[in-house]
């Protein structure tokens, strides 16, 4: 079991920047694939980056340039540094933690942190 904690969100500028933590607990998280997704309220979630257990990372089209995901495993720890926010950022962000074994799938969700950015 991964139980999982962000933190970091809250009200940003439009340009301004933001860090977005998710602390893990229960397991670490070195053989796992963290990922960053949102939501916004009526629409499904949607998947913002993600990084591999090599450091490997991917992001949606529309973040690339703009945001970092980072991770520490020493630490258990993964980040999502946000700049250049604009009000289509506004979303409830969420850390993800998967792992795919040969027994199947481990698949744990943290409670999700609100990214407001507004004037």
């Amino acid at each position: 079991q991964v139980q999982l904690v962000e933190s970091g969100g809250g009200l940003v500028q439009p340009g301004g920047s933001l860090r977005l933590s998710c602390e893990a607990s229960g397991s670490s998280i070195d053989r796992y694939v963290m990922a960053w997704y949102r939501q916004v309220s009526g629409k499904q979630r949607e998947l913002v980056a993600n990084i591999n257990i090599g450091g490997n990372t991917n992001y949606v089209d529309s973040v690339k340039g703009r945001f970092t995901i980072s991770r520490d495993n020493g630490q258990n720890k993964v980040y999502l540094q946000m700049d250049n926010l604009t009000p289509e950022d506004t979303a409830v962000y969420y850390c993800n933690a998967f792992r795919q074994r040969p027994s199947g799938q481990s698949d744990y969700w943290g409670q999700g942190t609100q990214v407001t950015v507004s004037s």
